[in-house]
């Protein structure tokens, strides 16, 4: 079992198209990792070069304290999972179990009882005889994992396992996945776009733009305090509001965030952080569970708006409001809420959780923890 760091990596192809830039991540023995990013963002480039299947055009890849930038594939012992299964369509469940062990001559007693042992935590002893073609996309996919699993590999590379499944299965493995993760100990990390795959599976998140590393950090932490506002759009759905204002200074030490239909004051823990921005255009963020149609407590603080749109998703409903100006917010609300199309609301901002930005650089404005 080995840490897994990159340092300075980066992936350059043919006519100087960069695919990965200097990313620099240290990867915890045993920990969750999830690669997180919109397509063409480099999280399978990435991948990929740790697997060893694409060449590090620069920087550094140790596995535990073992450069491994020229190490063969074979001899990295990974296990990957591709997003298409890769598995022999002319072989049984059996065989496409046992081929990589058979490959490395691993005596046939071993090879039966490994095989057995995954199968049965996997819960496919009863297709061992079957062949693909003759199984359920969630079956192929356990499949796909049990032949990583035979190996006994000291990490496990997940390239978007789940991208093939429908809505339920894709729940059912997020929450098998996990267990595994558990009972296993190993390290994975796991390529995906689904924000809640992220959110539900992973120890750690690393959202990559670009080529290179945005934020890493604990799904709740990077959630609760996006790095800017691409992490702030890309994580969760519906994402967070981000609303273009000015902040101006208030009689005393109060400042607002003020636009066109819009006045909301500050919370005094936040003041002196934001000071410097007093008198400067800003981009207001705030999530939409952090707007609510009852002020519970005193300090939220009003928006009147009307209704653009209601989103009835059975747990719960997703309202849709115009601002003066043009903008929309958006607010997760209780599933009996319902409010018709172009109706006037009054709904109620908790701004402890709000966030500024930076228009000219997008970057979060620091500020002290949540109130």
């Amino acid at each position: 079992m080995t840490d897994i760091r990159l340092i300075g990596i980066n992936k350059t192809y043919p006519g100087d198209v960069k695919a990965v830039e200097d990313v620099n991540l240290h990867i915890r023995d045993g920990e969750f990792m999830i690669l997180l990013g919109p397509s063409g963002c480099g999280k399978s480039t990435t991948l990929r070069m740790i697997a060893g299947l694409e060449s590090i055009s620069s920087g550094d890849l140790y596995l535990g304290e073992r450069r491994a930038n020229d190490v063969d594939p074979r001899d990295r012992n990974l296990a990957i999972v591709f997003q298409n299964y890769a598995l022999y369509p002319h072989m049984t469940v059996r065989s496409n179990l046992s081929f990589g062990l058979r490959l490395r001559h691993a005596p046939a007693a071993d090879i039966d009882r490994r095989v057995k042992e995954v199968a049965e935590m996997l819960g496919i002893e009863g297709l061992l005889e079957r062949k693909p073609g003759a199984l359920s996309g969630g079956q192929r996919q356990r499949v796909a994992l049990g032949r990583a699993l035979v190996r006994d590999p000291a990490a496990f590379l997940l390239d978007e396992p789940l991208s093939n499944l429908d809505a339920q299965l894709r729940a059912d493995m997020r929450l098998e996945l996990v267990k595994l993760h558990r009972q296993l100990g190993r390290t994975i990390i796991h390529v995906t776009h689904d924000q809640v795959e992220a959110m539900t599976m992973g120890e750690r998140i690393c959202i990559m733009k670009q080529g290179r590393i945005v934020q890493v950090g604990h799904p709740l932490e990077v959630y609760r305090n996006p790095a800017n506002t691409f992490v702030a759009g890309f994580l969760a759905s519906p994402p967070m509001n981000l609303i273009a204002a000015r902040l101006e200074a208030e009689d005393g030490a109060a400042l607002a965030v003020v636009r066109e239909g819009l006045r909301l004051r500050i919370p005094a823990a936040y003041a002196e952080a934001y000071r410097a921005q007093a008198g400067q255009q800003i981009i207001f963020g705030i999530r939409a569970e952090d707007i609510h149609d009852r002020p519970e407590r005193p300090d939220w603080q009003a928006i009147d708006a009307p209704v653009v749109a209601l989103e009835t998703l059975g747990a719960e409903v997703v309202l849709i409001l115009s601002l003066a100006g043009g903008s929309e917010f958006s607010a997760r609300l209780d599933r009996s809420y319902r409010a018709p199309v172009g109706s006037a609301q009054r709904l109620y901002a908790d701004l402890a959780e709000m966030q500024l930005f930076d228009p000219s650089t997008t970057n979060a404005i620091p500020r002290p923890a949540a109130v």
